[in-house]
């Protein structure tokens, strides 16, 4: 999310000096340069101060502070002078911290009740992701405006479906963070409450969700290097996996395939719905194009080696965790890696170290996802589209409202999915509610630029048409098919339409707001010319 510097009534300062300029990154992993998602995927393109697994990032830093290295869960890279800029293998970092998240160390849980045929669900949302990095790549150059996804839905179409992309959006960071809060207790409760006491674990989500808002609201600065570490230490975690675990792997481990009960096609797209969680935040690695030297060639290609880079680890790190450990006991096990490092070394130690890496790092994206929670309708209320009370500052200079209603949110969508669920089963549900609702301003995005480049051609700007178009709509179907397919299989009537019963819910709620905003929102600036 790229901050703009804010007075301290929260206006837009138009013309900031380069000394109080803020970088930062973040995503489920952290956004990039300037951001936050996750990520936990993902993750979020929110503009301001920052969600992923693809979920989360750096702590945000008030606009009169110096430019600090940009870091998140995983946040990486460093900020360079805008007059300098950052090279390929820079933004390169950037993007894989953007994007990696703590979702990963959970994700084997949740697709195991597929089975190893979600590697394949894993391959193809890959692909998927990429075409949504490039896109958006090219949007933000087109439009670099405060917001990401949920500005160009209202650039293109106008303030009501900017609006409900915009609530969306708003929706998958907080629903994300409890996503994350979540897959963070499940690795906690290796030490604690190991006999899994529904109270207790609920209350140590609330600990994981309001201890990083305390911190965020206290305008704690300087987070970076502590984010730095926690990004450290979660590819030292994935890197290991993807190398030393691969010779532990048996194949026999693999087999059955498809575990669901459903056809492969149904099965993979399931697992697609789930693993797109893991790649939240790679619409923010676009953010970065003003830090980027040579942004045109440079921000693309970064976009791309860095969502490979991370698929690879992904890849590797699954498919040794699925040979590791046979799905059966990967579908039992809260704390995946933990199991499967107890496997390949036997005893608990192992095991130990894993879960006390996960929770460190794990520590560092909830921190930068709770302000990615509170910047997304920061920017709004800056357009008018959400209540003003969202853009006021505190006097640590934070948007203390958007924070305690953003974890406030969250603790509500934890706590009600627990009532007659595990934790393996909240984490599935609340991460695919993430993916519904950041996949609509994903695929209105897509719409945006399907718009806008016709527009082009016919105004004989025709420049990289067939490749935008091919991108674009391969955006726009991956995100429908996210959608479509975010059902929690192999469970309860309840449970399995959850995800849709609380996205939608949550949803509605967006209605009496919107007709309370309405005649106060700004009309959308006018599309740029395409370069």
């Amino acid at each position: 999310m790229t901050e703009t510097p804010r007075d301290s009534q929260g206006d837009a300062i138009t013309h900031p000096p380069p000394e109080t300029a803020t970088a930062q990154a973040g995503g489920e992993g952290t956004a990039a340069a300037t951001a936050q998602a996750g990520g936990e995927g993902t993750a979020a393109t929110a503009p301001m101060p920052p969600a992923g697994d693809g979920a989360a990032g750096a702590a945000a830093t008030p606009a009169t502070t110096p430019l600090p290295p940009p870091a998140g869960d995983g946040a990486a890279g460093a900020a360079a002078p805008a007059a300098a800029g950052f090279g390929l293998p820079v933004a390169i970092a950037l993007i894989m911290g953007s994007i990696i998240g703590v979702g990963i160390f959970n994700l084997p849980t949740s697709l195991a009740s597929i089975g190893p045929i979600t590697l394949v669900s894993m391959a193809l949302t890959t692909v998927g992701a990429i075409a949504l990095a490039l896109m958006f790549a090219a949007l933000s150059r087109r439009l670099p405006a405060d917001g990401g996804p949920y500005a160009y839905s209202r650039v293109a179409f106008g303030n009501r479906l900017g609006f409900f992309n915009a609530w969306s959006y708003w929706i998958s960071s907080w629903a994300g963070n409890a996503g994350i809060a979540v897959g963070w207790v499940l690795y906690v409760q290796e030490f604690i409450n190991k006999g899994g006491n529904k109270l207790f674990t609920i209350l140590l989500v609330l600990v994981g969700l309001w201890v990083p808002a305390f911190i965020n609201l206290s305008g704690v600065k300087n987070m970076g290097s502590v984010q730095m570490v926690t990004t450290i230490l979660k590819f030292v975690a994935l890197a290991f996996m993807s190398t030393v675990g691969l010779f532990f792997i048996k194949t026999a481990n693999f087999h059955p395939w498809n575990i669901s009960g459903e056809g492969a096609i149904s099965a993979i797209g399931s697992g697609c719905a789930i693993a797109l969680f893991s790649y939240i935040g790679v619409e923010v690695a676009s953010v970065a194009a003003g830090k980027v030297r040579n942004p045109d060639q440079n921000v693309p290609k970064s976009t791309v080696f860095g969502t490979l880079a991370t698929a690879v680890v992904y890849m590797l790190s699954l498919i040794a965790v699925f040979g590791i450990l046979p799905s059966s006991a990967l579908e039992k096990s809260d704390a995946p890696f933990s199991a499967a490092v107890n496997e390949m070394f036997g005893g608990t130690w192992a095991g130990y170290t894993m879960a006390v890496v996960v929770i460190i790092s794990g520590f560092g994206a909830l921190n930068g996802w709770t302000m990615i929670v509170a910047e997304m309708p920061l920017a709004a209320a800056k357009d008018g589209l959400f209540p003003q009370r969202f853009k006021q500052l505190s006097k640590n200079g934070v948007p203390a409202f958007g924070i305690i209603s953003g974890t406030a949110l969250a603790s509500i969508a934890m706590a009600v999915n627990y009532i007659g669920s595990g934790g393996a089963t909240v984490f599935t549900t609340l991460i695919l509610m993430t993916g519904i609702t950041v996949a609509i301003p994903y695929a209105f995005s897509a719409l945006a630029q399907i718009k806008w480049r016709i527009a082009d051609r016919r105004a004989m700007h025709g420049a990289r048409f067939t490749r935008d178009m091919i991108v674009a709509v391969l955006s726009l179907i991956f995100s429908i098919l996210f959608i479509y397919y975010s059902r929690n299989t192999g469970h309860s009537w309840f449970t399995y339409w959850a995800p849709f019963i609380l996205a939608g819910v949550a949803m509605l709620l967006g209605i009496p707001v919107y007709a309370k905003m309405r005649n106060q929102m700004t009309e959308p600036e006018p599309v740029p010319e395409y370069r």
